[in-house]
């Protein structure tokens, strides 16, 4: 139990402020806060833009205007991003090429999901979104990922994402660098929605998170747990995965306990419980060597 820990912070998604005054949106915000994030332990750090509308090159750019101070303050930073809204494959990553200089990862989902919240009478609906990904979407990730020399970020919503991803390990075809994200439905489900709303994926339980790792079997694969709609710290599950070997993910995308914390909080609250319960933190550079990630000549 002493491999050190990878803590992944998500700095906004689409959480409003609203929500949470803290979310960073703006470029020059979400640098300051992922400094923040790596002074307090952070290793990896995942962020969206505020315009979900631009084009490919545009995109980059935004991305950019918040990155290129990370990078330059702590060059061995884990940076990627999101994947675009709306528009084919191609269209929906013509972002990531531009970024490839910067970011050390890139998103894989293996699947498809309908993600969202409550209607007004409890029943799954309100917002409506199929987050849709195809077996020929997932081979042109992959092969995209594996051009650029990006770790793959693996999004596990449901148990059959993760039988994909695996079906490409055992084959030999999933690129090096690839970390397995267990998500599970936390009771405020996703896109902002209402209490006992999570109508996806399993719940934060030990058994649950004994079900993926009985699947994820001898692999070796690396894996973290988040809950999103949740509090992945609060409802014991960081505690479960840090006792298992596995690493953790935090941050303002995924949380939705009745607190209104930092980023930078969450991730504290991490590192305090991993000395508790004997396991180091990993830096950047460190979680580069455990994940096995590309070089990258920045």
């Amino acid at each position: 139990m002493s491999e050190p820990v990878i803590i992944e912070v998500a700095l906004n998604g689409v959480t409003p402020r609203a929500r949470n005054p803290h979310v960073p949106l703006l470029p020059e915000e979400i640098a300051a806060d992922a400094l923040a994030c790596l002074a307090a332990g952070a290793a990896i750090v995942h962020t969206h833009i505020d315009e979900f509308a631009l084009p490919g090159p545009a995109a980059a750019a935004r991305y950019l205007a918040g990155w290129r101070p990370v990078v330059a303050a702590v060059p061995d930073a884990i940076l990627y991003p999101t994947v675009g809204f709306g528009g084919d494959t191609p269209a929906r990553f013509a972002h990531v090429e531009p970024l490839a200089s910067v970011a050390r990862m890139g998103v894989l989902d293996p699947g498809s999901v309908n993600l969202g919240g409550a209607d007004a009478d409890g029943l799954p609906g309100g917002f409506e979104f199929v987050y849709q990904n195809t077996f020929a979407d997932i081979r042109w990730t992959v092969a995209l990922l594996e051009r650029l020399r990006l770790g793959p970020s693996i999004s596990i919503f449901e148990p059959g994402f993760l039988r994909t991803a695996l079906a490409y390990y055992r084959a030999g075809r999933l690129p090096a660098g690839s970390f397995v994200k267990l998500y599970f439905g936390g009771d405020a489900g996703y896109l902002g929605g209402t209490a006992g709303a999570a109508t996806f994926g399993l719940p934060p339980t030990a058994r649950a998170l004994d079900a993926y790792l009985e699947l994820l079997g001898d692999s070796g694969l690396p894996w973290a747990v988040a809950v999103i709609g949740g509090d992945v710290v609060g409802c014991g599950m960081a505690r479960r995965a840090l006792e298992r070997g596995g690493h953790v993910r935090v941050g303002l995308e995924d949380y939705a306990g009745a607190r209104t914390p930092a980023n930078a909080e969450l991730v504290a609250e991490v590192v305090t419980l991993a000395r508790a319960v004997g396991r180091p933190v990993a830096t950047p550079a460190e979680a580069a060597r455990l994940l096995a990630l590309p070089a990258r000549d920045r």
